[in-house]
């Protein structure tokens, strides 16, 4: 196996889980509450069971038994599938569908609001970071990617052809005088491969820290086994095929991300950002310093339906009926064996 390729990148240049096992033969899925840790998860579906206009949530105190046999689910051997179709209610800041968890460090105790930061993690530079339900934090999984949209009406758009399965999400402030407060991501983990490609990639993307106007307010995508979502040529067997398991660890300790994924043909890659400050003179000088942060892991299927090209707007197909786009191949998903979360730990050392 390869030895561990381990990056400390500026950019300028560039819990525990329970073990999972079979599940009993029924007509219905399992519940993945049965085989998985939900004590710290609530989850976004892709749908409105109950009318608001909103896609619907399932909170802490339900996800233990909660299951849906198409979005959320066990599969027969075990493993936490989650599936979003392309065409599908969405949130308000997003054209794109979502079966994911929402990291919730307060558990049931609803007494602390959503976003306030007993619910949240920051890093240790932040004044009040003591305040926080936890000093940075650790994510690990295992999945594999089954299937992503394959019928997009732009294939340009980067976003096309891809699904993200895990990130850090930074809460959004009702006001941004702060620097801070903009609701954007350190970190989106991504999958994408092009019909008839064999193989697909898996990279991140970082967000530099600004306002949504501002024009530097990009992605800086790292090519982890494969490309990086610019990339459009097969990567052959420097990338992943659909239904190969890598693995993923997000450990921010202190102020570092510390981000290492494992694959085992192709073995380990690991890269450390400071998120104290920008990773390059575009960025926020003091990079998620001053924000609140949690984690996220499931499907969030980028094959939007709006069109408009650019990064995110493909244009994707799909008809809003779960069982046509399914036959038509208008849908992501992935399936997880590990998905575990807790405090941050001590970094390997090389």
């Amino acid at each position: 196996m390869p030895a561990i390729r381990t990056h400390l990148i500026s950019l300028t240049a560039l819990a525990l889980a329970l073990p999972v096992a079979a599940a009993a033969e029924t007509d219905e899925p399992a519940a993945p509450g049965s085989k998985f840790d939900m004590s710290y998860w609530k989850i976004t579906l892709p749908m409105d069971d109950n009318g608001d206009k909103k896609p619907d949530e399932i909170p802490v105190s339900a996800m233990k038994k909660y299951v849906h046999p198409d979005y959320f689910y066990l599969n027969e051997e075990g493993g936490l599938v989650f599936t979003a179709p392309n065409k599908a209610i969405t949130t308000a800041n997003s054209t794109n569908t979502r079966s994911e968890l929402r990291q919730m460090l307060r558990g049931k105790n609803t007494r602390i609001g959503t976003h306030d930061g007993g619910n949240n993690f920051a890093i240790l530079a932040r004044k009040d970071s003591d305040k926080f339900g936890s000093i940075g934090g650790k994510m690990e999984a295992t999945l594999k990617v089954d299937h992503v949209a394959l019928n997009a009406a732009d294939a340009s758009t980067k976003a096309a052809y891809s699904v993200v399965v895990g990130q850090i999400h930074a809460v959004k402030y009702k006001s941004t005088k702060s620097g801070f407060g903009y609701g954007n991501e350190p970190i989106k983990i991504y999958f994408k491969k092009f019909p008839g490609h064999e193989y697909g990639s898996v990279f991140f993307n970082y967000e530099r820290n600004l306002a949504k106007e501002d024009p530097n307010r990009n992605d800086i995508s790292v090519p982890i086994y494969g490309n990086n979502w610019d990339g459009t040529e097969d990567p052959g067997e420097k990338g992943i095929k659909l239904g190969e398991e890598f693995s993923y660890t997000i450990n921010v300790h202190k102020n570092t991300m510390h981000v290492v994924f494992n694959n085992e043909r192709l073995g380990k890659v690991g890269y450390a950002i400071s998120l104290a400050r920008g990773v390059d003179k575009l960025d926020n000088p003091y990079g998620y310093g001053g924000d609140s942060l949690y984690f996220k892991a499931g499907v969030y299927n980028q094959c939007s339906t709006k069109t408009g090209g650019g990064n995110w707007y493909a244009g994707c197909a799909g008809t809003g009926d779960w069982e046509v786009d399914k036959a038509n191949g208008d849908y992501a998903q992935a399936t997880f064996s590990r998905l575990v979360v807790g405090p941050s730990t001590e970094p390997e050392k090389e």
